[in-house]
């Protein structure tokens, strides 16, 4: 105890008098327990925004043509590729263990006001407005009669539901005029009538939205003809199990994909399993870095002292001892880099959170748990005590008495 109190108080006091060296090692540790915890904070606010977002939508089962990833800001929205929509939703919805079967759709759309204006946005199509729709104001008064059980000859409402987002876009309000299509002529060609205001499909996507009845989305964006839609969401009786349910679809459905809700958010991420990667090679790659020029101070801490641990070795004191002083300035590093890390961690995250809502509409995509924290600080202890390692082993190379002035 006695050696180990002596090797403290000597690195510690070396630290406070190589203080720019010690400041650099410190935030080399502490830039890579914050990459660390902030790329694991996103991984972590992800996939709980996501498991929120579908549980929150009330749904058990989601029936696609493949992903149901895509773009939400872009022309392009997200894949209608879930064909005979209106059939499949009736069929599924006709088992006993189904309460509802709701065929939606998510396409790019032009909207614009009556200043000519026009810009992309997700247009939502849903057979009706339906128990799922929480509104703010107004409401989808009808149903999906343009379907007219296929022949789309059925009476249209031009009825559209728009979220905050895109009433402050275009500046509308309940009984006000947009125009939607899914080129900048249609659009000119199609007004809506905007009968309602909801934050429930935006919160979902992340973009602003304009919900319609699905034929007439289907109408406006050529797609009648195969009956696109994205999915259908499917809502079971209390008590039935989504896993065998799903496994049941999947089988009369072969041509489809049947997942539930943990299953399709695991369908999401592997879509962007190369983004994931980078993030990962940073993260790796800052832990690197910061174990680099923690292992370089220490070292050039051995190198420029080596005489004045020569000489601390000729009046006696063990290699042993000269091996943990230097060993624990590597710990000490660690340490105040990993106190450094992890609190900036919270402060970092909120901001990092702020930039990530503001760009793609999600709130809580960046989340640091107190388990996030604890693998950052694990991480700067484990660096600094290799780095201890390191320039312990690099003390007994090149400290000896031979090494003294004459």
């Amino acid at each position: 105890m006695s050696r180990l109190r002596t090797a403290l108080a000597v690195a510690a006091a070396q630290l406070r008098h190589e203080r720019t060296r010690t400041a650099l090692a410190v935030v080399g540790v502490a830039v890579a327990v914050l990459a660390t915890t902030l790329l694991a904070g996103v991984g972590y606010g992800v996939v709980e925004t996501g498991r929120e977002q579908f549980d929150a939508s009330g749904r058990d089962l989601w029936i696609t043509g493949g992903s149901i990833s895509g773009s939400p800001g872009g022309s392009g929205g997200f894949g209608a590729s879930l064909l005979n929509s209106h059939e499949v939703a009736r069929d599924v919805e006709a088992r006993a263990e189904v309460q509802s079967a709701i065929p939606m759709a998510f396409q790019g759309v032009y909207v614009g006001n009556d200043s000519g204006e026009m810009q992309t946005v997700v247009g939502v199509g849903v057979s009706g407005g339906g128990p799922f729709i929480d509104y703010e104001e107004g409401e989808l008064p009808h149903g999906d009669d343009h379907y007219a059980n296929g022949s789309y000859d059925g009476p249209r409402f031009d009825e559209v539901v728009v979220d905050p987002r895109t009433a402050e876009l275009f500046d509308v309000g309940v009984n006000d005029t947009l125009y939607v299509g899914s080129s900048v002529e249609s659009a000119r060609n199609n007004s809506f009538t905007v009968v309602g205001i909801s934050s429930t499909f935006s919160s979902f996507l992340g973009a602003p939205t304009v919900t319609t009845y699905l034929s007439e989305l289907q109408a406006v964006t050529g797609t009648t003809g195969t009956d696109r839609a994205t999915f259908v969401a499917v809502d079971l009786t209390d008590g039935t199990n989504a896993t065998a349910t799903a496994q049941q679809l999947q089988r009369a459905y072969p041509e489809y994909e049947v997942r539930t809700n943990d299953e399709q958010m695991q369908s999401v991420l592997r879509q962007n399993a190369v983004v994931l990667a980078v993030g990962a090679a940073l993260v790796v790659l800052a832990v690197v870095a910061g174990f680099a020029l923690t292992v370089n101070v220490l070292s050039t801490v051995v190198f420029q002292q080596r005489e004045e641990l020569a000489a601390l070795t000729a009046l006696g004191m063990s290699t042993r001892t000269l091996v943990g002083m230097v060993a624990a300035q590597g710990v000490l590093l660690g340490a105040l880099g990993g106190l450094v890390g992890v609190a900036a961690t919270p402060p970092s995250a909120l901001a990092l959170d702020f930039v990530a809502a503001e760009l793609v509409g999600f709130e809580g995509l960046v989340q640091t748990p107190g388990s996030v924290l604890v693998v950052g600080a694990a991480i700067a202890l484990v660096m600094g005590t290799a780095a201890a390692a390191v320039a312990g082993w690099r003390t007994v190379r090149t400290v000896s008495v031979d090494q003294l002035s004459t």
